[in-house]
């Protein structure tokens, strides 16, 4: 009888963009289209000091004799009401969206995937039953509740709306991941690989995260257009971003006393997060579609 050995071991295709899921990305109109926005939003977030036509205008310049100008050849977004130039903020604007959704996104996963390996492999043991309850206490308050709830205890800042929203965040990718972990360690490679002695820590984190990293990716692509929302919100709500930094939220909610006449100043950046929002959900349903999860 032929020994046993490692290469033998069925596994499941692990996540990699292929020709064939480039196909399915490049038939999709919406995929195409969120595609370019998201592109096009890292392309302003880099140089938004060279796009800028005022880059001055994202710190604490003060202009009153040009306050409140309408949309024109030389302010293409207007002004605010010292005076800034709200296109240039909003250029600037772009850096602090995807800065909110990298660094939140990175400590989720950073706490998320680890507890979910954990609580999925170990599954009915009484630490995964611990991860699993503190999840669900996290889960049972609205994220928006918790993040204020959280930034209140601190001073209002750009740092502290982070954290809260992380402190939000994590334990979604935990709840997916464990979800996805009791798919893969039932699967027959994972038994092979227990039989040849291979260590749990080298099972979960080399054999069954690699097998698991699609929905992640398309969770991820699609939790950034929440994250950016969420972020604003706060800022909205004065708790987040404070003045003079350039933050989408903290612009529509200084704007919104100059409604409806001056509709530019909460109009324009607004319309920002509009329009990232729906490019990164737009890109991450493409990807759903393409990598087949949860099909």
């Amino acid at each position: 009888m032929p020994e046993l050995t490692a290469h033998r071991i069925p596994a499941p295709s692990r996540f990699r963009v292929d020709s064939k899921v480039l196909r399915k990305l490049f038939r999709n109109r919406l995929s195409i289209a969120g595609s370019v926005i998201v592109l096009g939003v890292v392309f302003v977030a880099i140089f938004a000091p060279w796009l800028a036509p005022y880059p001055g205008d994202a710190g604490p310049a003060v202009h009153f004799e040009r306050a409140l100008q309408p949309p024109s050849a030389q302010h293409w977004f207007g002004t605010d009401d010292v005076g800034r130039d709200i296109f240039s903020r909003s250029l600037f604007g772009t850096r602090l969206a995807l800065l909110y959704a990298g660094v939140v996104l990175g400590i989720a996963l950073s706490v998320g995937i680890p507890l979910g390996l954990i609580a999925g492999y170990w599954n009915r043991t009484w630490f995964s039953t611990v991860i699993l309850r503190v999840v669900d206490v996290f889960l049972s308050v609205p994220p928006l509740a918790l993040a204020l709830a959280v930034t209140v205890a601190f001073e209002p800042s750009l740092t502290t709306a982070m954290v809260a929203i992380s402190f939000t965040w994590w334990p979604w990718f935990t709840r997916l991941i464990y979800g996805e972990t009791l798919r893969v360690r039932a699967l027959p490679y994972i038994e092979a690989s227990r039989s040849l002695g291979q260590g749990s820590w080298i099972i979960q984190f080399r054999h069954i995260l690699p097998n698991i990293i699609s929905p992640i990716v398309v969770k991820a692509t699609l939790d950034v257009s929440f994250v950016i929302l969420l972020g604003a919100s706060l800022s909205f709500l004065g708790v987040g971003a404070q003045e003079p930094v350039p933050d989408w939220g903290a612009m529509v909610a200084r704007g919104r006393i100059y409604l409806p006449f001056e509709w530019w100043v909460s109009t324009m950046p607004g319309l920002a997060i509009f329009i990232t929002v729906v490019g990164f959900n737009f890109l991450g349903d493409a990807l759903r579609d393409a990598l087949d999860v949860w099909d």
